[in-house]
């Protein structure tokens, strides 16, 4: 998987570190799989007209079969249609956010999301409905999948730098796919 990984970010539409509406950039470098997300817009596109025009590669079907998977051995269901692979450095970093950005069919059925880490270990952080509320910190290690619908769809998330140290495996990096379903 995590040559997989390796070979999407450095692909013939590679992964970038997107600008987002207020001109600030991302912590990592992201690749959007099946649809684009604009981040300048905050909406999904088939092209990466916030950077080069070109068109978002298609999400792998083993990837959506897997988030459908680890969905539905939580008791929920996924038939993800994009994939959003943020890789992260050492100083990879993203602040605490909502994942709203999808339809609100899509949002108002608590439809889940699967995020899966790959490598280095990293502190994600969990907190509630509103961006104050308290925030729980856990660690996701290499192989750890989470997945968060119904009620808590729309908590806050977002993941501290990277824990230290180096995956033996596979290097200096963290991959997190995160699969959803649009729309």
């Amino acid at each position: 998987m995590a040559d997989r990984c390796r070979e999407l970010v450095d692909g013939a539409v590679p992964a970038y570190v997107p600008v987002v509406r207020g001109g600030g950039m991302m912590h990592v470098r992201m690749l959007c799989l099946g649809r684009h997300w604009n981040g300048k817009t905050y909406r999904y596109e088939p092209t990466r007209s916030d950077f080069d025009d070109l068109p978002a590669p298609p999400l792998p079907e083993e990837f959506r079969r897997l988030a459908g998977g680890i969905a539905s051995s939580v008791g929920m269901s996924l038939d993800a249609d994009l994939c959003i692979l943020n890789y992260y450095d050492a100083e990879g970093r993203m602040g605490l956010h909502q994942d709203k950005d999808e339809s609100e069919e899509s949002i108002a059925a608590g439809l889940p999301v699967v995020s899966i880490s790959i490598g280095d270990t990293a502190r994600f952080l969990f907190g509630g409905l509103k961006r104050h509320d308290p925030v729980e910190a856990m660690l996701l290690e290499s192989g750890d999948a989470f997945v968060f619908g119904g009620p808590a769809r729309l908590r806050y998330h977002g993941v501290a730098p990277l824990a230290e140290g180096v995956h033996e495996a596979i290097g200096p990096f963290r991959v997190n796919l995160t699969l959803r379903r649009a729309g």
